[in-house]
């Protein structure tokens, strides 16, 4: 975004249930290498805690802390994208389920997208049924496939 000399504002919201400990986050921030500031000015971000954090201006973080099942429903945002990570399907079931995706669905705006590396069937049905337009596709680095959408606009 910085990069590319983006002058559209960029918001950029995770949900987090278990938040790394800020040396942890650092550390792991650390290892990527010809990001200039930026891995330490995230990790600056997440030791500050939960909240928005400037981190470039027009450049927005925020970090709200606990189960998404509870703090997405509250969130009075709503987003133009969003990168689905709840872990494997078969480990983390309750991030999948389709209430929460009814949620997600909610706070998309229309013409929204949503990306993730799970191409499970039950995630792909509940995200359908929750007003995506859903797709398998290939997928990305060591991952066979991944599923991708659109909410109509």
């Amino acid at each position: 975004w910085e990069e590319a000399g983006a002058r559209a504002p960029l918001a950029f919201t995770s949900f987090e249930a278990f938040p790394l400990s800020p040396g942890d986050a650092a550390r792991a921030l650390s290892r990527f290498e010809g990001l200039g500031d930026r891995p330490a000015r995230l990790a600056e971000a997440l030791a500050r805690g939960p909240g928005p954090h400037d981190l470039a201006p027009g450049l927005t973080f925020t970090r709200i802390d606990g189960d998404a099942r509870q703090t997405l429903p509250l969130w009075d945002g709503r987003a133009d994208a969003w990168f689905l990570d709840g872990f494997a399907p078969a480990r983390n079931p309750q991030m999948w389920e389709p209430g929460l995706m009814a949620e997600v669905a909610r706070h998309t705006r229309p013409g929204g997208t949503f990306a993730t590396y799970t191409a499970a069937g039950h995630v792909r049905r509940a995200l359908s049924a929750a007003g995506f337009e859903v797709s398998r596709q290939k997928g990305f680095g060591t991952k066979r496939h991944m599923t991708v959408g659109q909410l109509p606009e």
